[in-house]
């Protein structure tokens, strides 16, 4: 068993099986880009969605300098807090990373990587050290 998150207010436990070391477990420090959308699903759920641009560390060959992934928040005691969340905010999130499969307009196949959140809180740069 593996405890994360402990500075969240959350605690994120990990179980993987016996013997176990493989794990699906991220962490992301960065700002949330456009403000969350929040929808209700076919199931009476929530769901909030939203992009977080982080920036890649000095010394990677490519020149692009940050990255943009898709966050899905649907823990109910996290919802409240993801949908107050805004453009620019400084998150730290720790969750999974999931590939989600899905009937796009045309109707064909389509899928998308995004980070299942588990545990987000809002903060500073000193903070995120």
């Amino acid at each position: 068993m593996t405890e994360i998150g402990e500075k969240t207010g959350a605690v994120l436990v990990v179980r993987g099986g016996e013997g176990e070391s493989d794990n699906n477990v991220v962490r992301v420090v960065g700002r949330v880009s456009g403000d969350p959308q929040e929808r209700a699903l076919p199931s009476g759920d929530r769901l909030v969605t939203f992009r977080i641009v982080l920036p890649r560390p000095a010394g990677y060959p490519s020149k692009q300098r940050v990255d943009v992934l898709d966050c899905a928040v649907r823990a109910p005691e996290l919802l409240d807090a993801a949908s107050s969340w805004h453009d620019g905010d400084r998150l730290e999130v720790y969750g999974a990373i999931r590939r989600r499969f899905f009937r796009g307009a045309s109707g064909t196949a389509a899928s998308r990587v995004e980070i299942e959140v588990a545990a987000g809180r809002m903060v500073t740069s000193a903070e995120s050290e």
